[in-house]
C-alpha cells in the first residue's frame, strides 16, 4: 500500500492553496485527489470578478483565481489525481478511492488535509408544497449548466434566497436575456454580500422581497406559477400576503452546508452549528493527523478567506509532520452572546507558538458593535465596527502572549453599540 507524507482531499480553492504552502514549507511527498476532470472546484464555473482581492491585490474571474493556484501547483510539481472519488476516509488515515484509470485503490497518509467544499441544500430540504415539475434548480446547478454547458435553464425567473450565488445569478440570468421577477429571502435581511445586492440587484431593479418565502409551487410537467407569502417575525406565512407569478424556473440560493460524510466515517468531532469539523488552533480535527479548512470546515463568503485558512492548515500539517505541533492542555471556543460559531474551537494554552485568527459571524445586522474577546471575566481584546452582517465573515486577532495560559474557555461575543 501506497503511503503518502500528505495527502489532500479536494483540489478546490482551499486543497490547491494547501498542496502550495505544504511544498513551500518543504513537505515533498503530496498527493491532491479531485473528484472533478479539473482542478479549481466551484471556481471554474464563477466567471464573474471580484475574486483575488486579498490574495493578488486585483480583481480576477473565478477560473483565473484557480489558474493561478494551477500553475504555482504545476510549478511545484504537486501531483493531482483527477477524476477519483473517496470513497472512505479512517481515522488511521487509510484513504480509499476509484478512478477509471487504477480502478479500486487504499492508500495511507502520514497528515490527511480534508478540503471537500460545501453542497448546497435542495428542495427537500426547505419542503415548498406543491407538485414536482420540472424547471427548479438550486442557483448552482442553474450557475453550472449556464457557465459551463452553455445552456440557458429558463426565460422566467424567480429566487429564492439571497446568498451570493443566487444573487450573482439573478444577474447573470438577466445579461443572457431571461427575465428575472424577483429575490425572496425567509429574514428580513440579505444573506448575500452588500456588493452583490447593489451590483446584481438594485443595479437591474430587480425587488428584493424581506421576510418573504415561496409557500406553493404549481405545474405539472414544467414550473408554471409560484405563490410567495410575507412571513411574520415567527418565519410563518402571514394569511393574506399572498402574491402570485407565472414563472417557467425557479432557482433557490437556500444555504450550503459542509460536505462531511467522510469527516463522520472517520469519527471526527463535528461542530453542530457548522456542521463542519472542530479543529485546533492548527487547524487538526479530534482525529490525530487529519486537517480541515475552507467550506467543509465553514461556510465562506470570500474565496480570499478559504486561501488564507487553508494556508494555515497546511502550516498545522506541517508542524505535525515535522513532529513541531502544539500539544498539552487545551481550552475550548465559545460563541457568546450574539455570534454563530467561531474557528478554530480549541486553543492550546501551554503550549501557544503562533498568533491565531478567530474567524466567526453575527448572528444579527448591527449598525456598530463591539466585539469583545475574554476568559471569565478578562478581557482579551475589544474592538468596534460599523456595519455587522451575519452574511459577512467577521475576525479578530489575538496574539500568543494574549491566549498563553488561559484559566479558562475563551469567549467571543458581540454586542450593539449605543
Amino acid at each position: 500500500m501506497r503511503n503518502y507524507q500528505a495527502v489532500i482531499i479536494g483540489g478546490g480553492s482551499a486543497g490547491l492553496s494547501a498542496a502550495v504552502t505544504l511544498k513551500k514549507k518543504g513537505i515533498q511527498d503530496i498527493l491532491v485527489i479531485e473528484k472533478d476532470g479539473e482542478a479549481g472546484g466551484i471556481l471554474q464555473q464563477c466567471i464573474h470578478n471580484g475574486f483575488g482581492l486579498q490574495t493578488f491585490k486585483e480583481q480576477l474571474s473565478g477560473p483565473a483565481y484557480a489558474e493561478r493556484f494551477i500553475d504555482m501547483a504545476a510549478q511545484l510539481d504537486v501531483e493531482i489525481k483527477l477524476n477519483t472519488m473517496v470513497t472512505e476516509l479512517h481515522a488511521d488515515r487509510t484513504i480509499e478511492y476509484v478512478n477509471p484509470s487504477e480502478g479500486y485503490v487504499t492508500i495511507s497518509a502520514d497528515a490527511v488535509i480534508l478540503a471537500v467544499g460545501c453542497y448546497e441544500r435542495s428542495r427537500g430540504a426547505v419542503e415548498i408544497p406543491g407538485e414536482r415539475p420540472s424547471g427548479i434548480y438550486t442557483a448552482g446547478q442553474a450557475q453550472r449548466y449556464l457557465n459551463i454547458d452553455g445552456y440557458l435553464v429558463g426565460k422566467k425567473v424567480f429566487i429564492l434566497g439571497s446568498g451570493d450565488i443566487g444573487l450573482i445569478m439573478a444577474r447573470r440570468m438577466t445579461l443572457e436575456g431571461a427575465k428575472v421577477y424577483g429575490v425572496a429571502e425567509l429574514m428580513p435581511y440579505s444573506n448575500g454580500l452588500p456588493r452583490n445586492i447593489k451590483q446584481c440587484l438594485d443595479d437591474f431593479n430587480i425587488p428584493l422581497y424581506l421576510s418573504h418565502t415561496v409557500t406553493r409551487i404549481y405545474g405539472h410537467d414544467r414550473l408554471e406559477r409560484i405563490e410567495v407569502s410575507k412571513v411574520g417575525p415567527d418565519r410563518k406565512p402571514i394569511r393574506g400576503s399572498e402574491m402570485y407569478f407565472d414563472i417557467d424556473t425557479l432557482l433557490l440560493s437556500v444555504g450550503l452546508i459542509p460536505e462531511n460524510h467522510l469527516a463522520d466515517d472517520a469519527g471526527i468531532q463535528m461542530n453542530p452549528r457548522t456542521r463542519g469539523p472542530i479543529v485546533d488552533d492548527n487547524y487538526m480535527t479530534s482525529v490525530k493527523g487529519i486537517f480541515a479548512c475552507g467550506n467543509g470546515l465553514h461556510v465562506h463568503d470570500l474565496v480570499d478567506f478559504v486561501t488564507l485558512e487553508a494556508g494555515r492548515a497546511a502550516e498545522g500539517a506541517a508542524r505535525y509532520l515535522n513532529h513541531e505541533s502544539s500539544s498539552g492542555r487545551t481550552v475550548q471556543t465559545e460563541a457568546g452572546e450574539g455570534i454563530g460559531y467561531a474557528v478554530p474551537g480549541l486553543i492550546h494554552t501551554d503550549d501557544m507558538r503562533n498568533n491565531v485568527e478567530f474567524f466567526f459571524r453575527v448572528r444579527n445586522p448591527m449598525d456598530e458593535g463591539v466585539i469583545t474577546v475574554r476568559c471569565k471575566d478578562r478581557v482579551l481584546r475589544s474592538i468596534t465596527k460599523k456595519k455587522l452582517m451575519p452574511s459577512e465573515m467577521e475576525r479578530i486577532l489575538l496574539t500568543r502572549d494574549q491566549l498563553s495560559h488561559l484559566e479558562d474557555n475563551l469567549i467571543i461575543e458581540v454586542k450593539e453599540k449605543h
